[in-house]
């Protein structure tokens, strides 16, 4: 009988050994899921509320020769890119600048890259303008059908030219944003058709990071 009794008072005491740590897992789980869902969303804020301009601190190689370098301005939940490519590392030999402009919203946290979040950035405008003077170049890069005017910006949110499509087929880009703690901003990677129009185009890897002026 007092093997029974000890017996019973074992597996009480394990039980209960087993209920507190069971109870401690889901605390400690939870407060972590907790914290690390206030500190996202901290983080989202902070992003939706970025304010200033942030530039490739040396031109971006895209591979192929080719190297662009970016600008972007944000203020008050909008902002603008100002973007110049051309076929060498200083951008002496200048092809196009690419400009647009609208308002972003900062999504959710990425499920693929750790501290990066989901964004869309509404492109309200399109413009471009022809750098070069070499019509084998712009044909190259699909400017010849736009009916530009070397130097002068032309506005091509209705028609598209090249591989931008117009503000009524692509008013979204799908990107990726990361905020280092050294204050660098961080985009995705664009595909090499261009497209970010969709959901299922959002880039999966960042490019080097651009930092403020």
């Amino acid at each position: 009988m007092k093997i029974k009794t000890t017996i019973a008072t074992y597996f009480k005491k394990t039980k209960r050994i087993l209920t507190n740590l069971v109870l401690l897992f889901i605390l400690t789980f939870g407060a972590a899921a907790c914290q690390s869902n206030q500190t996202s969303q901290l983080e989202i804020n902070q992003l939706n509320a970025l304010n200033g301009t942030y530039i490739d601190p040396i031109p971006y190689e895209y591979g192929q020769g080719v190297y662009g370098k970016r600008e972007f301005t944000f203020k008050n939940g909008s902002w603008t890119l100002d973007f110049v490519l051309a076929l060498d590392p200083k951008l002496n030999t200048k092809v196009f600048r690419f400009r647009t402009l609208g308002s972003y919203e900062i999504l959710r946290p990425s499920a693929n890259l750790p501290q990066a979040y989901e964004a869309n950035f509404k492109e309200d405008k399109k413009f471009v303008t022809l750098l070069t003077q070499d019509k084998g170049l712009a044909q190259a890069f699909g400017l010849m059908s736009c009916s530009l005017a070397i130097g002068i910006e032309k506005d091509i949110s209705k028609e598209g030219c090249s591989l931008w499509k117009s503000v009524k087929d692509c008013p979204i880009d799908h990107d990726l944003v990361k905020l280092d703690k050294d204050g660098k901003l961080y985009f995705g990677v664009r595909p090499k058709d261009n497209n970010m129009c969709k959901e299922e185009f959002r880039p999966t890897s960042l490019t080097p990071p651009t930092i403020r002026m």
